[in-house]
């Protein structure tokens, strides 16, 4: 039976197919939970839907399944969830914690991308162009991650109050995510090391909320010899079902220490067996970025 003490999560936007370099953060995050006895779900974090392609989350719940990652519980999307968030912000509102603000993103990249906290004493009313700001202490925020080592950071100097809702109304990020995580009792998250950076914003979130943060495990990503991560964005491949055993195989030799090859043409669940039975993500070179293999 899954360990009640460790709640793990899977959770891609439904902005493409799923691609390799996202499967590598899938297996990844399902290895270290199964490997624990632990508790794996999976979450469509699909607010943005100016970027929400039609049938891709269909599409990455049938391709994890055809790889037989298979979750616990009902899957859980952010599209149902804005009650939630817009009660935390209405609460932040009330209480001075959180401001509306109109700056553009031009004003912002003409201080490096720093928020230079503009609107934060104007008391600026709501207007539906207006975006969110949550505000943040000049304190330095550090966590141990499992796999990157310490990593420390100063919000005030390196981001600034930051957006909780955007200019559009849509539920920002940093916000969505912890309120999930906390309201689906997440101990640990594994995910791409390209999020190591925002993790500080989250932890304050966690802070503001006093709710204790998870235990976080960064991998790193999956990068094309031309120096680009694997993504969406640039149109990577689909993973197709038919190639599961195959390309899982080719995960495992990225993930896990030296995959017999005798596994290579096995079921995906033998494959996952062995894997978990190996786990070892402090093997996992502790670099934000490795090659894609030849």
């Amino acid at each position: 039976m899954p360990s009640p003490a460790y709640i793990g999560r899977f959770a891609p936007t439904p902005s493409g197919y799923l691609h390799f370099g996202s499967l590598l953060a899938a297996v990844a995050s399902y290895l270290d939970a199964r490997s624990q006895q632990g508790q794996w779900l999976v979450r469509i974090e699909d607010l943005d839907t100016p970027r929400n392609v039609a049938g891709a989350s269909e599409h990455i719940l049938r391709t994890l399944q055809a790889y037989g990652l298979h979750w616990d519980g009902e899957v859980v999307r952010q599209s149902q969830r804005l009650a939630l968030y817009e009660s935390v912000i209405d609460h932040w509102l009330e209480t001075g914690q959180a401001y509306h603000c109109d700056c553009s993103r031009r004003q912002i990249i003409a201080h490096d991308g720093i928020y230079p906290g503009t609107c934060r004493d104007r008391q600026l009313p709501a207007a539906a162009d207006h975006a969110v700001r949550v505000k943040v202490s000049a304190q330095t925020l550090s966590f141990d991650d499992r796999l990157q080592g310490r990593f420390s950071q100063e919000l005030a100097s390196s981001s600034g109050d930051f957006i909780i809702r955007r200019r559009d109304g849509i539920i920002a990020y940093q916000l969505a995510v912890v309120v999930d995580d906390i309201a689906q009792g997440v101990t640990d998250i594994v995910r791409g090391a390209d999020l190591l950076d925002s993790t500080p914003r989250q932890l304050w979130l966690y802070h503001l909320l006093r709710q204790p943060a998870p235990r976080y495990l960064h991998v790193p990503l999956i990068m094309r010899h031309e120096g680009e991560k694997l993504s969406k964005r640039l149109g990577s491949t689909p993973l197709e079902p038919a190639q599961a055993s195959a390309t899982l195989y080719r995960a495992l030799r990225i993930l896990t220490p030296q995959p017999p090859t005798a596994l290579a043409a096995a079921p995906v669940a033998e494959q996952l067996q062995w894997a978990i039975d190996h786990w070892q993500p402090q093997r996992l070179p502790a670099t934000r970025q490795i090659l894609e293999p030849s």
